[in-house]
């Protein structure tokens, strides 16, 4: 007697029930660990920093083809919790939804590619062929040891997936509208910039360093990084914040700060753009007769998978489960794929990500199990 189809509803209720904020692990790992041992998963746990990664492996280490699933079972604070209608952690189904924390990102993609995974190896096993199943508990936070330290561990131990899938959510209103074949790098830098403190009525006694900082700030703003590449758009520069903190109206301060994040596409590395944030900061800071500091932080560097193989069998898959041509696109913020990358070719496709991060995120309950079919013909047509 067949085994009875894992149901992807229902185990993304029970994901949603597990308090995994950042980076706790809330019994999320531990639920889906249970499921694929005993579908005849390995399950390792790896651990590092204090998150708990987990990873699964269907099949002989080193077989012939090895196809690997990615995703995240943290999440993202709650925000207000007074503003919530439902129990954020109560997987409450109502309106045709399933809601709470994590529901859009990314509990319901795990679950629908577990889901097929799982019954993937149960009905058709295929021969000289390996699923690998990795998640993470640090995605949302830091992700320094998440998906990162699940690589390291398969670079230390042999383990290798030939290709990667990354359930992110993709599309923007309707499921199958968009594939992620790449990501825009990000890097953020503060700025301080530093003169000599004074009474406002006698400026020249003093040396301010808010005008300094302004036109630091233009000159970043102003400036056109690029006018886009064959698969990005352009590179954006955003000023975030510019902070002084000064409450007298008769003090002219002895320091402002100031921080950007710049969201780059493949023209740009994060070394070039550091070395041009930093000439542009000196130039200004000799100009007024002021010190600037600045300090950077990379989360990634910009990345392609040309279309070709990987985005062809997607697009295939979901132009078979939902009628509609994926476009192959680039945009949005970071995702774990900056990570996979570097081990092997990867793309992201999942569901509708509208409600994301929001108080009452929710997911649509007819579209978990539609993203289900999408994930076990993939699984079918790269094993056939």
């Amino acid at each position: 007697m067949p085994a009875t189809p894992v149901d992807p509803v229902e185990l993304t209720a029970n994901l949603v029930r597990c308090p995994s904020i950042t980076p706790e692990e809330g019994g999320a790992l531990r639920l889906l660990e249970e499921l694929l041992t005993e579908a005849g998963f390995a399950c390792t746990r790896i651990e590092r920093g204090g998150v708990s990664n987990l990873f699964a492996r269907w099949g002989e280490k080193g077989a012939g083809r090895i196809f690997g699933f990615n995703g995240h079972t943290d999440v993202v604070p709650l925000g207000d919790e007074a503003a919530w209608s439902v129990p954020p952690f109560g997987a409450e189904q109502k309106d045709g939804f399933l809601w709470g924390r994590g529901a859009t990102d990314m509990k319901s993609g795990v679950a629908a590619f577990v889901a097929a995974a799982v019954d993937f190896v149960r009905d058709t096993p295929p021969e000289d062929a390996a699923v690998i199943v990795t998640v993470t508990g640090d995605e949302e936070g830091d992700a320094v040891d998440g998906t990162a330290a699940i690589l390291d561990w398969m670079d230390q131990t042999g383990e290798r997936m030939d290709v990667c899938l990354v359930g992110e959510p993709t599309c923007p209103d309707q499921l199958g509208e968009m594939i992620k074949i790449g990501r825009r790098g990000s890097l953020t830098a503060w700025f301080t910039i530093t003169g000599e403190q004074g009474h406002s009525a006698y400026p020249h006694r003093a040396r301010n360093p808010l005008p300094a900082m302004a036109r630091l700030m233009d000159r970043l703003s102003s400036h056109v990084l690029d006018d886009g590449t064959e698969h990005f758009d352009p590179s954006t520069l955003a000023v975030v914040t510019i902070d002084t903190g000064n409450p007298a109206t008769n003090v002219i301060p002895a320091q402002s700060r100031a921080t950007v994040n710049i969201r780059f596409n493949d023209a740009h590395d994060s070394a070039a753009l550091t070395g041009w944030l930093q000439s542009e900061l000196d130039d200004v800071a000799e100009a007024f007769g002021v010190a600037g500091e600045m300090t950077v932080k990379v989360s990634g560097e910009s990345f392609l998978t040309p279309p070709g193989a990987l985005s062809d069998l997607v697009t295939r898959a979901v132009e078979a489960e939902t009628g509609i041509t994926p476009v192959l696109s680039t945009t949005g913020g970071t995702s774990d794929a900056r990570f996979v990358k570097d081990h092997c070719p990867v793309v992201e496709f999942g569901l509708v990500g509208r409600t994301m991060h929001q108080v009452d995120e929710r997911v649509e309950l007819a579209l978990i199990p539609r993203l289900k079919d999408i994930y076990g013909r993939i699984l079918r047509d790269y094993f056939a």
